[in-house]
């Protein structure tokens, strides 16, 4: 894991995101209270907390589903806040959902197909016409959704639909649509929801490989804590929407107060 480490990309003085004193009200709720936090270029950055701590909140902030009430999301110190959600694919920021959120009558292909819409700018005239630019735009999708199912697993259910496939299964389609888009930052939304433990084991080491092959830097939000814990570089712990402890996986793991918000104490 260490020499793994070693290879991360080197990092520059300014954060690939910074998260800036993050507010969400709804109404009279809290939701978010003042969240800041950085994220170094080739981490993985796990985020906990328990039920209601605003880490679902939090992760609709940074792919544009909330607006923050107060603070500030820059992406290589640029805010992102004024592009609409479907924008925020162009900038390099993709995720998956808790609950899957695929077309499930649609072939694994064709959703696969979805994530690459993002960086191509095809017109009308010139896929009625099948013009050589388009054929040759048409070439390049292929052949990258082809080499996503083929390093996912998933070139054997290709033209299946959706609907008929294990969960597991639909989550690395999920998975896969998001890396079509090529994303800077994968946002994945408790991705171990639902899996066996050795499906826990097999995913812990796909999200490593992804940061170490693809150089695609990675913020988890996940309840299972063996699988925070052993893969991620830093940790951001939250409560009642308020940061609790931040730092290395051993650190927060060790931290009173997360303990206490996990476990809770003797005067609860």
């Amino acid at each position: 894991m260490q020499a793994q480490l070693a290879q991360a990309p080197a990092t520059s003085a300014a954060p690939l995101l910074a998260v800036r004193d993050v507010s969400v009200v709804f109404g009279g709720i809290i939701a978010l209270n003042g969240v800041s936090f950085d994220m170094k270029q080739g981490h993985i950055l796990g985020l906990i907390g328990p039920n209601g701590a605003g880490k679902t909140t939090l992760f609709n902030c940074l792919s544009r589903l909330y607006q923050p009430s107060k603070g500030d999301i820059l992406m290589e110190g640029v805010s992102i806040l004024k592009r609409p959600p479907h924008k925020i694919a162009e900038i390099g920021i993709g995720r998956t959902f808790q609950n899957v959120a695929l077309f499930p009558n649609m072939s694994v292909l064709d959703n696969v197909r979805v994530g690459t819409h993002a960086h191509t700018n095809g017109d009308i005239i010139s896929d009625a016409l099948r013009l050589p630019r388009s054929t040759s735009v048409e070439a390049a999708i292929n052949k990258k959704v082809d080499d996503i199912l083929g390093y996912l697993d998933l070139r054997g259910v290709a033209h299946a639909q959706v609907s008929g496939l294990p969960f597991g299964t639909q989550k690395r389609v999920e998975l896969a649509r998001a890396l079509a888009a090529d994303p800077k930052i994968l946002l994945l939304d408790e991705p171990a929801g639902g899996l066996n433990h050795e499906e826990v084991y097999v995913l812990g080491d796909l999200i490593r490989r992804i940061r170490d092959e693809r150089g695609i830097t990675v913020l988890l939000v996940e309840h299972h804590m063996g699988l925070v814990m052993s893969i991620a570089d830093h940790v951001v712990a939250l409560n009642f929407g308020k940061k609790l402890a931040e730092g290395t996986p051993a650190q927060v793991q060790s931290n009173p107060d997360v303990i206490k918000a996990y476990l809770g104490s003797k005067d609860q």
